[in-house]
């Protein structure tokens, strides 16, 4: 039953999380370095002064009183205060979820798109020239480095044609001109981090479909059909694409699951003001709070994403039962 199935998945999601808070709650807590020295800056903070900061954050307590009150808040949707910014974690973050949804939803459309394009058509002309351009192309496109592939695209299309701002999301002072202006401001500081993450993913992609479908391309089932005088196109189309979307499926949902909270590196490069660059200045000041609150929305992001992705797996592939 497939319904049994849903349920064992679910109970497997529910106790990684469990786990999960766990782990994030203890990793934060052995990292080197003192959080009071960042929270102070200053080191001759009097004694009362430290004591009075240490009880505002609930660091005077013992680390299992301090998770207990961790987990009491979780429940309730509450990360705490930031160290940094001495707002609730949940406010930060909140403010920065959109443009990283923006980000990684254009790249990971555009992506897919292309990426199966491209795999399907370098498994169907296997060994021509098409094939071997739409595998170099995605051999090379995917062993770049991020934040490499993000300063070559910036010194090309913005210090040398100067076609595309390098930072921000908007230009300040553009806020008030207009639904028309804003879009075009935003598609425009868009272009270049989408780009950079979109040609990582098309090549990751391409190379999934292609494995994929030259795998399927060689079951009896296919060859069946040509004796039957089918078309390449139509076995292409009606059969070996069906099949080839499983390996797809998984790789689109753990890519969706982790680029949910952002990718860093193109984040960083660009100074796009998303979950990835808050993570990044959240990292470099210690801010445990922040930083446990956005490892948590990874964390549950990665796990939703492989959850999606079995529920679609016991309807794209008969063969499930329980």
């Amino acid at each position: 039953m497939k319904r049994n199935y849903l349920i064992k998945r679910i109970l497997q999601a529910v106790i990684t999380v469990l786990l999960v808070v766990v782990l994030n709650y203890i990793l934060f807590r052995v990292m080197p370095g003192n959080p009071l020295a960042m929270i102070m800056r200053n080191p001759k903070a009097s004694p009362e002064a430290v004591k009075k900061v240490e009880a505002l954050f609930g660091l005077d307590k013992p680390w299992y009183v301090q998770f207990g009150v961790f987990f009491k808040q979780l429940l309730k949707g509450d990360f705490g205060l930031s160290f940094t910014y001495k707002k609730p974690v949940i406010e930060i973050i909140g403010g920065k979820v959109l443009p990283t949804i923006l980000l990684t939803a254009v790249s990971e459309i555009i992506a897919i798109i292309i990426g199966i394009i491209i795999g399907t058509i370098s498994a169907w002309k296997r060994g021509t020239k098409a094939d071997v351009i739409s595998l170099s192309f995605s051999l090379i496109t995917y062993s770049m480095p991020t934040f490499w592939l993000g300063i070559v695209l910036v010194a090309f299309f913005s210090v040398y044609l100067g076609a595309f701002p390098t930072t921000g999301m908007t230009t300040p002072g553009l806020s008030d001109g207009g639904f028309w202006m804003t879009f075009k401001d935003v598609a425009k500081h868009l272009f270049l981090p989408a780009l950079t993450l979109s040609l990582v993913l098309i090549g990751e992609y391409a190379l999934v479909m292609r494995n994929s479908l030259l795998d399927v391309l060689s079951e009896d089932y296919i060859n069946t059909a040509r004796a039957k005088g089918l078309t390449e196109k139509d076995i292409i189309k009606k059969h070996a694409i069906p099949n080839a979307r499983l390996p797809m499926v998984t790789i689109i949902a753990i890519n969706m699951g982790f680029m949910i909270a952002g990718a860093i590196q193109v984040e960083t490069v660009f100074s796009w003001p998303g979950i990835g660059r808050l993570m990044y200045d959240a990292l470099s000041n210690r801010d445990y709070p922040l930083l446990q609150g956005i490892f948590f929305i990874i964390s549950v992001s990665v796990v939703l994403a492989n959850l999606i992705a079995d529920i679609l797996y016991s309807y794209l592939d008969p063969r499930i039962k329980n």
